[in-house]
């Protein structure tokens, strides 16, 4: 029996918080490997652009939610992702042609392109914070919990209670379903052929007839639908507040060097790998080895390696031991 409670203490408050964020950093950082696979620098926008989608998501929700429109036991936001999908479409095709389009014609060096990248991110950043404001926007409705602790307590006669809620489980399962359709059009499209050719050789690609604008618009467009979906999935499990996205720059760059930066899958596998990692090292253990120890080797601490607060010190430490013995990540990069 006391077996069974560690476990379920593991589930709820490791396992599947880290399956959820995971998810989350994963969309960000499959984003940030195909800017880098194809158009060839690293975007440090990447988590204001994120901040950007959700944006227009969090409005269009606090707007039906008004007028009555509701989805029961399901978020409404979940309605309003296509249409923040197209606005982070729109504004991310209007920041290639003014701003990155020149930096490309000129064949800018990829570190070039990277500081202009930063320039955009505060840029964006600003947009979100005068449009939305600095603070915390919660904009979750409908159903909260799928399975509530006291629920499973009363089902299993445990002494801990496994907790699920719906945002956790639609982010899990709406991130298997995009990165699916995702992979599929890479590896089995004629586009998404296309787009890999134009990532492995861009030379040989040009002279095999392939548009390079063509593959540019279609890598926007669907960097654009990635960092919107993430960010509503991580603004509906947590709350939207626009300088978190930012804060959450750090994780996806590692999650996408850990598994391989231009490796579309690697990125994937490193969104969990960060995830698990800064959940199960930041956790506090002591209740865990009180079911497990006898009474007499129970300990005192917290048995915690990291307090929560050094969460990212966890991530930062990963990308600096990957990039130190091993730069190409878990899969060799560059291989979309």
């Amino acid at each position: 029996m006391d077996l069974l409670n560690a476990v379920i203490l593991l589930l709820n408050y490791i396992i599947v918080p880290a399956l959820s964020y995971g998810s989350q950093l994963a969309l960000g950082a499959i984003f940030v490997t195909l800017i880098y696979g194809i158009l060839r620098f690293a975007n440090f926008a990447t988590g204001d652009m994120m901040s950007f989608g959700t944006m227009f998501a969090v409005l269009l929700t606090f707007y039906l939610q008004s007028i009555g429109v509701s989805l029961g036991f399901l978020p409404t936001a979940l309605i309003t992702i296509p249409f923040a999908i197209i606005m982070m479409i729109l504004y991310m095709l209007t920041i290639d042609k003014f701003v990155f389009s020149y930096y490309r014609i000129k064949k800018s060096p990829p570190v070039q392109l990277a500081m202009v990248s930063i320039g955009v991110m505060f840029v964006t950043q600003a947009l979100v914070r005068i449009v939305i404001g600095p603070f915390d926007r919660r904009f979750l409705d409908g159903e909260k919990f799928i399975l509530k602790a006291i629920e499973f307590k009363e089902m299993t006669g445990l002494n801990e209670g496994l907790t699920i809620k719906s945002t956790q489980l639609i982010t899990i399962v709406i991130t298997i379903i995009v990165v699916s359709i995702l992979f599929w059009f890479l590896n089995k499209t004629k586009t998404g052929k296309s787009m890999r050719a134009y990532s492995d050789n861009e030379d040989l690609a040009l002279l095999s007839g392939i548009d390079p604008k063509r593959v540019v618009m279609i890598t926007w467009m669907i960097a654009g639908v990635l960092a919107t979906i993430g960010g509503v999935l991580y603004g509906l499990d947590k709350s939207f507040k626009p300088f978190v996205y930012f804060n959450n720059m750090l994780p996806i760059f590692a999650a996408a060097i850990v598994g391989g930066i231009g490796n579309p899958f690697g990125a994937f596998l490193g969104g969990y790998v960060i995830a698990f990692a800064e959940i199960f090292i930041t956790y506090a253990y002591k209740k865990f080895f009180m079911y497990l120890l006898p009474e007499s080797l129970e300990p005192d601490s917290l048995m915690q390696l990291l307090s929560t607060d050094y969460k990212f010190a966890v991530s930062f430490s990963i990308l600096v031991i990957v990039l130190l013995f091993r730069p190409t990540g878990i899969f060799k990069g560059r291989v979309l």
